[in-house]
């Protein structure tokens, strides 16, 4: 299935705020619905990987895109695009730094808001979450569509940018805010980023940085173990969408 991009401005999944989501997987579904007040260019990594890996989503428009299933891989936004005088395409934040629209097989660059699936074979129980491990740079949600089970919405919709703290700033070219680090890819501190000798759920406690997320965002993951709140399932194969800014 190719992908299809509608630029239609009566969407359903909102009319009075503007938000951005990739949503359904199935082949497996996914599609990608956007209402944040500016243009962003969303983008997959995966296991294998999609044949669309980058591309454009103007505010109001959306995206539709298949997954193979079992599929295991991550979304996310990058923010600040343009293409420099090389000829290089380049984000401000969550750049895979492939020069290209397109990924091809690289990840985001942190700080990053990410989207996460492990999907299953034959309707059997998929896994996703919403992750601030590697940071925040927009708020995000992903929400099943069908299924059977518990089946939750996934979310960090608050402004993280708003309270981070001073030293996991990321400040961009107009001097504001633009994406929020976090602490382990700051420091890369064990007690941050839970390795070694600090790699197990006992040794690896919730700092207060961690905290500052998980206030935020109790629906997402704050920190490498924060599986109890930030984890979810859904059986049965459902479609999924992915909401920036819900």
């Amino acid at each position: 299935m190719q992908p299809h991009v509608d630029t239609t401005t009566n969407s359903p999944f909102g009319e009075d705020i503007l938000k951005e989501a990739l949503g359904w997987v199935k082949n497996n579904t996914r599609k990608v619905n956007y209402n944040c007040p500016y243009t962003v260019w969303p983008a997959s990594f995966g296991n294998p990987q999609l044949s669309t890996t980058g591309f454009e989503l103007a505010s109001q428009a959306n995206f539709q895109l298949d997954t193979p299933v079992p599929w295991s891989g991550r979304f996310w936004a990058r923010t600040g695009c343009s293409t420099d005088a090389s000829g290089k395409f380049v984000c401000e934040t969550a750049d895979c730094d492939s020069g290209q629209l397109m990924c091809n097989g690289k990840t985001g660059i942190p700080p990053a808001t990410l989207a996460e699936f492990t999907i299953a074979a034959g309707g059997g129980q998929d896994f996703y979450d919403v992750s601030l491990v590697d940071g925040f740079n927009l708020p995000m949600s992903v929400t099943p569509q069908g299924g059977t089970g518990t089946c939750k919405t996934g979310s960090c919709a608050a402004n993280v940018n708003a309270v981070c703290p001073t030293d996991l700033q990321k400040i961009g070219s107009d001097g504001s805010v633009v994406a929020c680090l976090s602490a382990c890819v700051k420091f890369g501190d064990p007690q941050y980023c839970c390795t070694p000798p600090q790699e197990t759920k006992e040794k690896c406690p919730p700092t207060n940085y961690s905290q500052i997320f998980h206030d935020q965002c109790p629906d997402a993951y704050s920190y490498a173990y924060d599986d109890n709140k930030g984890l979810f399932t859904c059986s049965g194969g459902p479609n999924y969408l992915i909401t920036f800014c819900p």
